[in-house]
């Protein structure tokens, strides 16, 4: 990329070497490029540089990889976390397994049995205690078995209506929070590991590749330089007489040494100081001497044809 004090210098040099011959509505100017420059958000050992200097690609083309042991390990735990919270929470919805429900059904037969031999048992010693077939003592006994086998009988039939429903609400929605997490988790993991390869977001042309395969990459540092079509664009200068009666959107013609035909451009971007001119000091006398930045852009097929740096004539239309 040429800098500003460059490009007049350069402006300068044509205008005194040769423009006094030049047709009033051609001016001298320069090809530039916007640059777009490729990197990854994440730091790693280039693995794979899949383009090199001066290639073109397409739009989506792979253009580097980095190493991905670790962004691939996380995102693999991370598929698995998500997979142990979605089964607790199916777990937690259904309640109790059929098992466990049986299980449950067979301590209340149980009890149920021994609540009726401890009732039985205590009529008996009701119908003895009168005649003194069994001591007081007895009597007391026969009749805390039976309160505690009834007891008993009342908690598994509560506990078998509790295990044939779902868990309750608040613990289906924390079980669910957790779902939720877990899969921000892995959504967080599997972009870590798609940054450590990069696409073309346009087609283009590889200007440059910055590192080679093996070397270490520092998150966000570029390491290839990519050159749209569209990002190619010409800055030329014309005097302050003349900036006026120009508006953006007017058409002009590139010329270069090269090109076989003119290339039609059009200005998208007029200067609005003169930024670009000698430091002289301004009077009546030298403010012909002010210049004018301009840029324009050509049509995306026609762009490739210029080249950065490359001096050129454009001609307003």
């Amino acid at each position: 990329m040429i800098s500003p004090r460059k490009a007049y210098a350069l402006c300068a040099a044509l205008l005194l070497g040769g423009c006094s011959q030049a047709p009033p509505d051609t001016f001298q100017g320069y090809v530039e490029g916007e640059f777009v420059y490729m990197a990854s958000s994440q730091s790693g050992r280039l693995d794979v540089l899949d383009v090199v200097r001066g290639q073109q690609v397409a739009i989506n083309a792979p253009l580097f990889s980095l190493e991905t042991m670790d962004e691939a390990a996380a995102r693999d735990q991370a598929a698995q976390q998500l997979a142990v919270a979605e089964s607790q929470l199916a777990d937690i919805k259904l309640g109790k397994r059929p098992q466990e429900i049986e299980v449950t059904r067979a301590q209340l037969k149980q009890a149920e049995a021994t609540a009726q031999y401890a009732a039985q048992q205590l009529a008996r010693n009701e119908k003895l205690a009168p005649l003194g077939g069994v001591s007081k003592a007895d009597l007391d006994d026969a009749r805390s078995q039976a309160d505690a086998t009834a007891a008993l009988v009342r908690q598994l039939r509560g506990q078998l209506v509790v295990d044939s429903l779902p868990n309750r609400k608040d613990q289906i929605n924390a079980q669910t929070a957790q779902v939720e997490a877990a899969r921000a988790l892995l959504v967080q993991a599997q972009w870590r590991l798609d940054q450590k390869m990069v696409t073309a977001p346009k087609a283009g042309l590889v200007f440059d590749t910055l590192y080679r395969e093996g070397e270490w990459v520092a998150a966000g540092n570029p390491v290839v330089r990519l050159l749209p079509p569209e990002n190619i664009k010409v800055r030329f200068f014309i005097p302050q007489a003349l900036v006026g009666a120009i508006k953006s959107g007017r058409k002009v013609e590139i010329r270069c040494d090269g090109c076989a035909a003119p290339i039609p451009a059009q200005i998208t971007f007029i200067s609005s100081e003169s930024e670009y001119t000698p430091p002289v000091i301004y009077s009546n006398e030298n403010r012909d001497k002010l210049m004018f930045m301009l840029e324009a852009y050509p049509d995306p097929a026609d762009a490739p044809k210029l080249h950065p740096g490359q001096p050129v004539e454009v001609v307003l239309k």
